[in-house]
């Protein structure tokens, strides 16, 4: 069905901040049609959640439209990023799109634009670089401080809105974000939308007695200031003289603005927490009533009636049609999980001649490469700079291509990960250095619900590339030698490489970085100086997303990755040395997504199955394996599957504990001799 064409003032989307020097009453007029159009948008939403022709829950931005219209008019809507909250629907309207795709994307029907997979205001528009939220608050800060920046090295003059609200300006992500924005010096306009109340708690609840959020500002070297919401042509002055500067000196701006929620937190919010009056309160200071005043005190009272006419008559034809729309079909929903596959880049078919390296010297030369080949590349982590890493992976990179590319980051895990989204939607491609695995857990909330969300929330590819040096086996204890490939894979949208020969850990890094999607690649400390082979060009260098057979035989198959593949040869070789018993032997290389195909084929030929791996053998990613590869050749098995791994226990330090936490030779001996017996 053909959506109603607009009226024609809503085609009007930008404000210069000429006009409102010169009190245009063409820009006034502007101003409150988006600003009525929004609030009766709000209020017929709200009517539709009641009536039960909406799902889940609605939350409004009425009397938001004072501060939300303003900016986004005056926003590049070409090149600017930004990432809308709850109170913001205007700002959505705004930006890019028709009404009855985002009515759509309320009824969650088949015309939504996320296919009805996300929640209503949760919604953006990756493709005009409008940020889609998720209900972390404050992750989405760094989301925007990451495709801002990539405007920038890509040459366009942009500013991004990073938009947060008084409750959530008390998260860790906050305080990340600012800190990297001003370090990098990013052109970011931080704007706190402080309606008095997170959920239920007033601001008196949240913070010190007294407290000013935009004075925080002093503590990033960044301007701060206040702005009154409620007054809404001061508003839009200041946020354009704001904009103008921030655009000017890309030096970031922190902005605490004052605005109302004249309804609550969502649809089913009571708001008897409410002093008696604080609600009237509200309404008496309501900018929509009393812009309205004023302009028809400029354009007249029948042209803003109208206008107002019209755009309800439009609102409610979008409803009609946006009603009869048939609801999704779940179809495709499993593919969407990832992003199509990329063809393979043109890389040049360097090193021709092999060099005998490490595994670490391996990850050293892929990052050359990459670097040198790919303009749109770029490293971050911890200390991966002038050190060269904890693990001296990246050392010399720095010195040959420059900070721009080989990037140190704060102790901000969340913040640069988020960072780096932010960069991957905008087509860069960053590769994220984490100095221990362990340290991945503070950017859990990034990776799992938001990277590994995002395609299938909102078509978007993220090509981002997560290296994890992980495992034990050195002595670092509870915080330096986790084996986190089940935890994070638990999730659904990530890709997983977990490489054992330097051969293998230099195609797995041009593998991931090729691919649309993010992927984690484990780097088993271990491996990183054990012993040197010939590495070179190899154009099979995507078979690293298949298994590897690394020793034949008959009598069991035996599937492992990472550092355990050493482990897993030279048992193999022993049993065939001693007790004449030989395992088909796979390294299984990569963990997301499973190819167990050959596998399959070995198990229904032995009829027996091991599995290895160095994590905690409860919830270990052996239990997957197990039941992947025996759910459908039961019938195949002689003897139950026999899953080896290490003790249900935090990784001690000392290494004679760590050595009877960890899976040995001697161990798996013994537990293998048992298990034939």
């Amino acid at each position: 069905m053909a959506f109603p064409k607009p009226p024609g003032i809503l085609a009007e989307r930008n404000l210069r901040g000429a006009e409102l020097e010169t009190n245009s009453p063409a820009a006034l007029l502007r101003i409150y049609a988006w600003m009525h159009f929004t609030r009766a948008t709000d209020n017929r939403i709200l009517d539709l959640f009641r009536q039960g022709l909406l799902r889940g829950t609605v939350t409004g931005g009425q009397g938001n439209e004072g501060l939300i219209i303003p900016l986004a008019l005056l926003a590049d809507k070409a090149i600017d990023v930004v990432s809308f909250t709850h109170r913001d629907l205007g700002g959505h309207l705004i930006w890019s799109g028709h009404l009855c795709e985002h009515l759509n994307q309320y009824f969650a029907n088949a015309g939504s634009p996320t296919k009805a997979r996300e929640g209503n205001i949760h919604h953006g528009d990756p493709a005009n670089r409008s940020l889609p939220m998720i209900s972390h608050l404050g992750i989405m800060l760094s989301n925007v401080a990451g495709m801002t920046d990539s405007q920038r090295r890509l040459g366009r003059p942009a500013v991004g809105f990073a938009i947060f609200g008084d409750g959530g300006s008390s998260t860790g992500d906050i305080h990340e974000s600012l800190n990297l924005a001003s370090l990098l010096s990013l052109p970011v306009v931080f704007l706190i939308e402080n309606n008095g109340y997170a959920y239920s708690t007033p601001v008196s609840e949240q913070f010190a007695a007294g407290t000013e959020l935009w004075r925080r500002a002093a503590g990033y070297q960044m301007e701060g200031f206040a702005v009154d919401a409620t007054d809404v042509e001061g508003c839009a002055r200041t946020l354009a003289s704001a904009i103008d500067r921030v655009r000017k000196t890309s030096r970031p701006v922190l902005i605490e603005a004052h605005t109302l929620r004249l309804r609550g937190h969502a649809a089913y919010d009571t708001c008897d927490y409410l002093r008696p009056g604080e609600s009237d309160g509200f309404f008496a200071r309501d900018p929509l009533p009393k812009f309205r005043a004023r302009v028809v005190a400029a354009a007249g009272a029948s042209r803003v009636a109208a206008v107002e006419a019209e755009l309800d008559a439009f609102m409610e034809a979008c409803v009609k049609i946006c009603i009869a729309t048939p609801r999704p079909d779940p179809a495709g929903m499993a593919a969407d999980v990832f992003a199509p596959p990329a063809p393979p880049l043109p890389w040049k078919p360097e090193p021709a001649a092999p060099e005998s390296l490490n595994s670490a010297q391996a990850l050293t030369l892929g990052l050359r490469k990459i670097l040198a080949e790919r303009p749109e590349s770029l490293l971050l982590g911890q200390d991966i700079g002038t050190y060269g890493g904890a693990f001296k992976v990246t050392e010399g990179l720095l010195k040959d291509f420059g900070r721009p590319r080989v990037m140190n980051t704060p102790l901000a895990e969340s913040a640069c990960t988020g960072y780096a989204i932010g960069l991957a939607l905008n087509g860069h491609r960053p590769i994220e250095e984490f100095q221990f695995a362990d340290f991945a857990t503070e950017a859990t909330t990034q990776i799992v619900l938001n990277a590994a969300t995002m395609h299938f929330r909102s078509g978007a590819a993220c090509p981002l590339v997560l290296r994890l040096p992980g495992g034990g086996g050195l002595t670092f204890g509870s915080f330096h030698s986790q084996e986190l490939e089940s935890f994070f894979l638990a999730m659904p949208g990530l890709k997983a490489l977990y490489p054992s020969t330097p051969q293998d850990a230099f195609n797995a890094l041009l593998a991931a970085y090729e691919d649309n999607n993010p992927v984690l690649l484990f780097e088993h400390k271990g491996l990183y100086r054990r012993g040197k082979q010939p590495v070179a060009w190899d154009p099979n260098y995507r078979d690293v997303w298949s298994p590897k057979a690394v020793r034949t035989g008959d009598f069991a198959t035996f599937v492992t990755y990472g550092e355990m593949v050493h482990l897993a040869t030279e048992v193999c070789d022993y049993f065939a040395a001693e007790y004449e018993t030989a395992f088909d032997l796979f390294d299984l290389r990569a963990l997301a997504p499973l190819k167990l195909d050959a596998i399959k084929a070995s198990l229904v030929r032995t009829g027996r199955l091991v599995v290895l791996h160095e994590g905690r053998r409860t919830h270990g990613f052996g239990a997957e394996l197990v039941a992947r590869l025996t759910e459908e050749h039961f019938s195949s098995l002689k003897c139950a599957p026999l899953r080896l791994g290490a003790l249900d226990l935090p990784v001690p330090f000392a290494p004679e504990l760590e050595q009877v936490f960890r899976p040995t030779k001697e161990k798996l001996i013994d537990q293998l001799t048992t298990w034939i017996g």
